[in-house]
């Protein structure tokens, strides 16, 4: 069976696609086919095809295949606000079948296929559902971007334990330094490695250019890839 991943955050903006992306260069070491799939974005822009979000053409680019956006997103909507208040202004409901199914076709051609969540764990999608709900469902295992700046060590304690909460298994965690690394952030990172049952599989440094493929070397995938 193909294998699949879900990438979450402890909270927005703290580079979700950067880890993704080159968590797919990681994984491409490994497996022969890896794709990246964002089942919804909130904030995008019209572009020649239509209506597009960055992390997405992000996710297409890094992806071993040739996808047409659709596959990669289908879910989209204009402004940068939580989906299922987007989905209200654009009087649309969010398709959760359409997601599920965008899923197990780019799973049909994939032998892996890494899932780039939304804002955090439990962003949501309609008034009775949340993100967490469906990864839930597809019984996706997790790995967590966090965001090391003031304020992380709660953000990825309460992240953490809502992913267990959840039903689902945390099996790896990023750090991500979102500004110049520090003593003090440095301990931060320590900390985390004792308190959270998952793996640190990767550190990633201040200011990582996107487009640099000695990102994938930022991850140890042999911490993880066996609980996939």
């Amino acid at each position: 069976m193909t294998k699949a991943v879900f990438v979450t955050g402890t909270d927005t903006e703290v580079g979700k696609t950067l880890v993704s992306c080159g968590l797919i260069a990681a994984l491409q070491a490994h497996y022969s086919v890896v794709n990246g799939y964002k089942p919804i974005a909130a904030g995008a822009s019209y572009q020649q095809h239509g209506l597009v979000n960055d992390d997405a053409l992000a996710l297409m680019q890094a992806s071993s295949v040739d996808l047409n956006y659709q596959q990669v997103n289908p879910v989209v909507f204009e402004p940068p606000i939580a989906p299922h208040i987007a989905a209200h202004y654009a009087r649309q409901s969010i398709d959760l079948e359409l997601i599920s199914q965008g899923l197990a076709e780019l799973r049909a051609q994939s032998d892996c296929v890494l899932v780039e969540g939304a804002g955090g764990w439990h962003v949501p999608l309609t008034e009775q559902q949340t993100l967490s709900q469906w990864v839930a469902e597809q019984a996706l295992p997790v790995i967590l971007v966090v965001g090391v700046k003031l304020g992380c060590l709660n953000h990825a304690l309460l992240t953490a334990e809502a992913i267990a909460a959840s039903g689902t298994k945390l099996i790896g965690w990023v750090a991500n330094n979102l500004a110049e690394e520090t003593e003090v952030s440095a301990q931060n990172v320590n900390y985390l490695k004792q308190a959270i049952a998952a793996p640190c599989i990767g550190e990633v440094p201040y200011l990582t250019d996107l487009n640099n493929f000695s990102l994938k070397d930022c991850f140890n995938i042999n911490k993880f890839i066996n609980q996939m």
